[in-house]
């Protein structure tokens, strides 16, 4: 049996499949590959069967979305490593060799992500990911070559392999008994920022989150949700509240999130101003239903979380106050 498994969640994604899974198919030897369908309504899952055979299926009972597609998936997969993998990414050559080495030569670590690069324009790193994830103080996230919407070119500048605090769920590599010590990953996000969420109770138990850019992949985005959509910005605000509090060390819990709501609401004023109504009443919806998960989320949070767990103080200041677009700038 392969060590590791390319596990696809598709969800009406006959398109996506059709352009991107042969690529994955050729670039995969070392792997066995899933398709986990969320009870899709087109015809993907025939598809696959009649046009790849040697692709295993496994069929959701329903649209859970990424959170509970993987999580109803993953314990029907019995490989050692995990690839988390979006339908909507171009694997390349020799992609999986250096995810398996680092593996093995470092069992404190327990998630790894690719060099993500943009599938439109290939020059350029992609914003979900790009050379690996941090948060600041108020748990914004941000990556190396990519703080907010201004993404850097690839010129080398990220081509190691070090330390981060969260990779990117639209490739996210993890081993199968450290999903399973963290329970999965947390189904009340739905979709958006439950990897990081992953990442960070990883993290608060001692185990590494990596990035090794000698794998490299490109990235569509925005496939499945548009940044223009609504629902992404409620999924976003909703979330990331929600992983402050189930996360913050103790001391800091209340505080941080009472300032992180503040920052919200200059978000959604800013909305406003631009008329940009149903964001801004995302933004609204957002915070009202983390107030009534808060409860739920306390109740989730771990015996020990990290004290440290920023590499910056406010990503906002850095960026809208001193002008600093890129990550050598912070």
């Amino acid at each position: 049996m392969n060590k590791i498994a390319v596990v696809i969640l598709n969800w009406n994604g006959k398109k996506l499949l059709e352009q991107f899974l042969p690529s994955v198919i050729a670039f995969s030897k070392e792997a066995t590959i899933y398709v986990a369908d969320n009870a899709s309504t087109d015809d993907s899952i025939a598809y696959v069967e009649a046009n790849f055979p040697a692709v295993q299926l496994i069929q959701n009972a329903e649209n859970g979305g990424y959170a509970k597609g993987y999580n109803d998936a993953l314990p029907q997969v019995e490989e050692e490593i995990f690839c988390l993998l979006n339908s909507d990414i171009e694997v390349t050559e020799n992609w999986l060799a250096p995810i398996l080495s680092e593996f093995e030569l470092h069992p404190e670590t327990a998630i790894i992500q690719p060099k993500i690069l943009d599938f439109k324009q290939k020059t350029h790193f992609e914003y979900a990911g790009a050379a690996g994830g941090f948060i600041d103080k108020y748990g914004y996230p941000y990556c190396r070559g990519r703080i907010f919407h201004t993404l850097e070119e690839d010129t080398q500048q990220y081509n190691d392999t070090t330390e981060i605090f969260w990779a990117s769920g639209a490739c996210f590599f993890i081993r199968k008994n450290v999903f399973e010590e963290l329970n999965g990953l947390d189904e009340d996000f739905f979709a958006h920022q439950e990897e990081i969420d992953l990442c960070w109770r990883a993290f608060n138990l001692n185990y590494k989150t990596k990035y090794v850019a000698e794998s490299v992949v490109f990235h569509v985005g925005g496939a499945t949700l548009k940044s223009t959509n609504p629902q992404k910005t409620y999924l976003n605000f909703r979330n990331s509240l929600c992983m402050l509090a189930k996360n913050l060390p103790k001391g800091k819990l209340f505080p941080i999130i009472f300032s992180r709501l503040t920052l919200d609401g200059i978000a959604a004023l800013q909305f406003l101003v631009k008329l940009q109504f149903k964001h801004f009443l995302a933004v609204i919806k957002a915070h009202f239903h983390f107030y009534a998960r808060l409860p739920k989320m306390l109740k989730k949070r771990q015996k020990i979380q990290q004290k440290q767990y920023f590499q910056h103080n406010s990503i906002i200041f850095s960026y809208f106050v001193k002008g600093r677009k890129i990550y050598s700038e912070l």
